[in-house]
């Protein structure tokens, strides 16, 4: 007689062994020691290999809750940073058996319609960019095992986070420019309410203020070259001394700050410094190339998909926050005028 070209199902493998159904879950669920016998369990291994039975893991994971499946939830893909991110964190669940979902935020920030009919049947956790945590509110993803990825420790949402340290990257563009005898300075700053741009505006301040003399100016943009131009050609035409510094909370940013400088007919770095952050390959593609602050993508996200393992195993992630490594190339000299405000 042929076989039956239909799956064959626990019943047939229990039917075959002349066992109960449970009988078979317990064996094939290797849960079988001490409540079955070995002989019981050696026959339904057999009756299971005749038969060809494969388990149905996905209807498994389903009704245990678990689909080993991760959802990353970021802005916008318009830059490689987050790309990155995606990179290190399906890196580390490959090796755990897991999948990642990426979910890029629609417009960057704000809610997102759920991408899947029920969130917390389809995901056993989610990882966050805090630049994207209101589309978790849309998501149901703040009911889930979370990690929150640039978020404040002190009041995040989820069960654990994992931080660059940025502070330390603003610190040591800081001393970077000031060693170069800075003292007048522009922030443009990303105009994205997130704290890890809080951070970056708060550190820039206070080092500057350790030093007598300096000045810091403040304009704001959304995070486009476009945007960045015309923010930064009006703070450079103001009234006043010209800065001669100016920090960019990120490569685009500072790409859109060198148009504005060759739009003002000045030149970078003769006339005013320029860095930036994140050390994107837009960084090495303009002219000069841009001092700006390496953040470590890749590994920023095995880190996040680590902790959220860690949760899930009821394990408390490592602490501390990934180091940055500030990268200096030809966009920052001394200044060309005096540096008193």
């Amino acid at each position: 007689m042929a076989r039956s070209s239909t799956r064959p199902t626990s019943r047939d493998v229990a039917h075959a062994a002349g066992v109960s159904q449970a009988a078979v879950s317990l064996v094939l669920g290797d849960k079988w020691r001490g409540r079955v016998s070995e002989t019981t369990a050696e026959r339904v291994r057999e009756a299971a290999r005749d038969l060809g039975y494969r388990p149905n893991l996905a209807a498994r994971n389903l009704r245990l809750g678990h689909t080993r499946t991760v959802l990353l939830v970021v802005p916008a893909l318009t830059t490689e940073f987050f790309a990155g991110v995606y990179t290190g964190a399906a890196r580390v669940a490959a090796d755990h058996g897991f999948g990642v979902v990426l979910y890029p935020s629609p417009e960057g920030i704000g809610p997102a319609r759920d991408p899947f009919a029920s969130s917390q049947a389809a995901l056993d956790g989610v990882i966050a960019s805090s630049m994207a945590a209101d589309a978790l509110t849309a998501i149901r993803g703040d009911q889930l095992p979370l990690v929150m990825l640039d978020s404040d420790p002190s009041g995040s949402l989820g069960a654990a986070t994992v931080n660059l340290d940025i502070a330390d990257g603003i610190r040591q563009v800081a001393t970077h420019l000031l060693d170069l005898g800075h003292r007048r300075f522009l922030h443009l700053a990303a105009d994205i309410p997130s704290w890890t741009f809080e951070i970056r505006a708060r550190e820039l301040a206070a080092r500057l203020d350790t030093v007598p003399g300096t000045t810091l100016r403040t304009a704001h943009a959304p995070i486009s070259i476009d945007d960045a131009l015309t923010a930064a050609e009006a703070a450079l035409a103001a009234p006043g001394p010209r800065p001669t510094a100016l920090v960019c909370d990120d490569d685009k940013l500072a790409a859109g700050a060198y148009k504005a400088v060759r739009r003002l007919g000045l030149r970078v770095p003769d006339d005013i410094s320029v860095t930036g952050l994140d050390d994107l390959a837009l960084a090495t593609a303009i002219d000069p190339e841009l001092t700006t602050v390496r953040l470590d993508a890749e590994l920023f996200g095995e880190r996040g998909m680590e902790a959220l393992l860690a949760v899930l195993e009821g394990r408390t992630p490592p602490g501390g926050d990934i180091p940055v490594e500030l990268v200096v190339r030809g966009s920052t000299a001394p200044p060309s005028t005096p540096s008193t405000p």
